[in-house]
C-alpha cells in the first residue's frame, strides 16, 4: 500500500503532493514500482494534527482518486468523514481506511455496508491531537487486540461482510516506542482475529526514538520493521518507499523460501 499525502502538513512529505498534479504522479510512480494499492489522505493524522473540514478534505481528494482510478491498482481513502468516504468511492475508490475504526461519524458504517467497500478499522488511543500525551496500557497486544475486535463485530453487526475488513493496530497511534515494538513482536496474537493486518511503520517516529534519525532518513528502520511484520503474518504494509520495500520483501522471502 503506497502513501498518497494531499495534504499540507504530513509528518514526512506534506506539502509536496499537495497539487492534484502531483499527487497523481507520484501515485502512478508508486504503481509503476510496485504498489497494489493506493491510499489517498486529505487530512493529517499526525500527532498533533489539527482537523481539516469535510469540504476542503473533499477538494484535495477526490481529483487525486479520479486521476488514478484507471491505474491497475486498488485504491483506498484514507478519511474518518462519510462524505469524503462516499465522494471518493464515486470517484473510483474501493477501500475505506478510517483511523477511528469507524467511531468518527455515524454515517461511516452504514455507507460502507451500502457501497460494498473494504474498510481497515485502525486503533488509536484518544485522536490526533492528543494521543502521544502519555499513552498507557495494561498490556498493549491484549488491550489492541480486544478493540479491533469489539470494532470488527460492530462493522459486522453495521452490514459490512466480516470478509470486507482489515484491521491496523495503529503503529504509533497513542503508543510509545516500547509499545510499537511489542506490537510488532506479538502480531501473532493479532492474527488470531481472523482478517487480514495493515501495518505502517513508515517513517514512524519511534524509529527515530531507537537511533535519533529525521523522518526522511528512517528507510532502513521502515524496512527492518516492515519484513518483519510480513514475516509476522502482516498482508498489508503501507509504506512511502514502495520500490526499495517490494525489493526487501522479494529477497526476505527467497530468503525463507
Amino acid at each position: 500500500m503506497g502513501v498518497v499525502n494531499v495534504t499540507p502538513d504530513s509528518f514526512s512529505d506534506g506539502g509536496l503532493y499537495l497539487d492534484p498534479a502531483a499527487a497523481i504522479a507520484h501515485g502512478r510512480e508508486l504503481v509503476a514500482t510496485g504498489a497494489e494499492i493506493l491510499d489517498v489522505g486529505g487530512e493529517s493524522t499526525r500527532p498533533g494534527a489539527e482537523p481539516v473540514a469535510a469540504e476542503e478534505e473533499m477538494r484535495r481528494v477526490v481529483p487525486v482518486v479520479e486521476g488514478l482510478r484507471e491505474l491497475d491498482c486498488e485504491i483506498s481513502v484514507d478519511t474518518s468523514k462519510a462524505a469524503v468516504a462516499a465522494a471518493a468511492l464515486e470517484a473510483g475508490a474501493m477501500i475505506v481506511n478510517d483511523v477511528t475504526a469507524l467511531r468518527g461519524d455515524p454515517e461511516m458504517a452504514p455507507l460502507c455496508a451500502e457501497r460494498g467497500a473494504t474498510v481497515v478499522l485502525m486503533h488509536m488511543l484518544g485522536e490526533p491531537r492528543t494521543m502521544q500525551v502519555d499513552p498507557r496500557y495494561d498490556d498493549v497486544v491484549a488491550d489492541v487486540k480486544a478493540f479491533l475486535a469489539a470494532r470488527l463485530q460492530a462493522a459486522t453487526a453495521a452490514g459490512i461482510a466480516e470478509e470486507r475488513v482489515w484491521l491496523d493496530p495503529g503503529i504509533g497511534f497513542g503508543k510509545t516506542a516500547a509499545h510499537n515494538m511489542e506490537l510488532l513482536r506479538r502480531l501473532g496474537e493479532l492474527r488470531e482475529l481472523g482478517r487480514p493486518l495493515v501495518i505502517g511503520t513508515s517513517r514512524k517516529s519511534f524509529i527515530g526514538k531507537l537511533d535519533g534519525s529525521a523522518a526522511g532518513e528512517r528507510l532502513g528502520g521502515t524496512i527492518a520493521s516492515s519484513v518483519l511484520a510480513a514475516v509476522e503474518g502482516a498482508e498489508v504494509l503501507r509504506v512511502h518507499d514502495v520500490a526499495e520495500m517490494r525489493q526487501a520483501l522479494a529477497v526476505a522471502m527467497a530468503i525463507l523460501g
